[in-house]
C-alpha cells in the first residue's frame, strides 16, 4: 500500500541535539543535532517502509493564532546557538539522500502537517506523522498515524492508542486540549481542568457545544462556574488547537525519494566526521542506495 511518512523537522531537530549533548565534525563545528536527525530518520525509515517521504520545517508563528493570543507559544527560549547553523547540516544531506522538504513562510508545520495529511489521506495513501506534538491526535482515522518519538516500541498510533492516552475519540481532542489547555503552547485552560477532567466532561456530554449547552447539569459547582468564567478562553482555545487546512503546493510525486546522491553524500558524511554512515553507505549495493537516509 501506497504510504507517506511525515516528519516534523524542527521537532526532529531538537530532539536529536538534546539527546547528544556533545559531537563536533573534524572543523570543530557542532553536528550533534544532524547526526541524531540522521539516526532518527533512519529508524522511522526502516520501520514505516514509506513510498513517499517529506519533512516539514516551521515557516513561523501563525500570525492567526498570535493575533487571537498574543501571548502564543511566547514563553519558548531562544534557539541554542549551537543548533540554529544545523540546519543547513540537516537540509545539504536531506538534498543529498533524496528525501523533500518542505517549508511555507509565516505557517505553522503543524498546519503544512495537518494539510498534506488530510489531502494524502483522501487521496487513499496511508500516511503517518512523525511527532511527539498532542494536537496532532486530532486527526488520526484509519489512513493517519502516529509515530511517537518516545515511544520505545515504534508503535504507529490507531484510535485505540489516543484513546487510551487521553480518554477520548481523535474526534474529541482539540475540545480536550480546549478545556485543559497546553502549557507547551502557552494555552491556559479552564482553571481546575486537566486531563481527566477534561475527558470525564467529553465522555459525559460529548463536545464543547454540548457542555455549553447543558452547563447547568455539570457538577460540581465549582467546575460549572469555572466553565462558564472560562466561556471566552475556551472557544479562543479551540481556534488556537483547531489544525486548519492551508494550501500546499507540492504534488504527491515530489514526495517520492530521488535517487541518493552517493559522491555527495559521501562528501557530507566525510566532512562530518560521520564514518559509520560513511561505511555503511560504501558497503550498500548501489542498485540499494536510493533505501538510504
Amino acid at each position: 500500500m501506497s504510504r507517506l511518512l511525515i516528519v516534523d523537522g524542527h521537532a526532529y531537530a531538537y530532539r536529536a541535539f538534546y539527546a547528544i549533548r556533545e559531537l563536533r565534525a573534524p572543523d570543530g563545528k557542532p553536528t550533534n543535532a544532524i547526526y541524531g536527525f540522521v539516526k532518527m530518520l533512519e529508524k522511522m525509515r526502516a520501520a514505516v517502509q514509506p513510498t513517499h517521504l517529506l519533512v516539514v520545517w516551521d515557516g513561523g508563528l501563525s500570525p492567526a493564532r498570535v493575533s487571537a493570543w498574543p501571548a502564543y507559544k511566547a514563553q519558548r527560549p531562544e534557539m541554542p546557538a549551537d543548533l540554529r547553523p544545523q540546519f543547513d547540516g540537516i537540509s545539504a544531506y536531506l538534498a543529498a539522500a533524496g528525501v523533500a522538504e518542505f517549508c511555507e513562510p509565516d505557517c505553522e508545520a503543524d498546519d503544512v502537517i495537518a494539510s498534506l495529511a488530510r489531502r494524502e489521506a483522501a487521496a487513499g495513501r496511508m500516511t503517518v506523522i512523525a511527532s511527539a506534538d498532542k494536537d496532532f491526535m486530532q486527526l488520526v482515522s484509519d489512513r493517519i498515524g502516529l509515530l511517537n518519538p518516545g515511544d520505545a516500541a515504534g508503535t504507529i498510533w490507531t484510535d485505540e492508542n489516543v484513546r487510551a492516552k487521553t480518554g477520548v475519540a481523535p474526534a474529541q481532542v482539540a475540545d480536550w486540549l480546549a478545556l485543559m489547555g497546553d502549557a507547551v503552547d502557552n494555552i491556559p485552560g479552564v482553571p481546575g481542568v486537566g486531563p481527566k477532567t477534561a475527558a470525564k466532561l467529553l465522555q459525559e456530554f460529548g463536545g464543547l457545544a454540548e457542555i455549553y449547552r447543558r452547563l447547568d447539569e455539570v457538577k460540581p459547582e465549582r467546575l460549572r462556574n469555572a466553565l462558564r468564567e472560562a466561556a471566552g478562553a475556551v472557544q479562543r482555545n479551540l481556534a488556537l488547537v483547531h489544525l486548519p487546512d492551508v494550501p500546499v503546493a507540492l504534488p504527491a510525486e515530489a514526495l517520492v525519494p530521488r535517487p541518493v546522491q552517493r559522491e555527495k553524500l559521501a562528501g557530507l558524511l566525510q566532512a562530518w566526521g560521520f564514518r559509520g554512515l560513511l561505511a555503511a553507505l560504501a558497503a550498500e549495493p548501489v542498485e540499494r542506495q536510493q533505501n538510504l537516509i
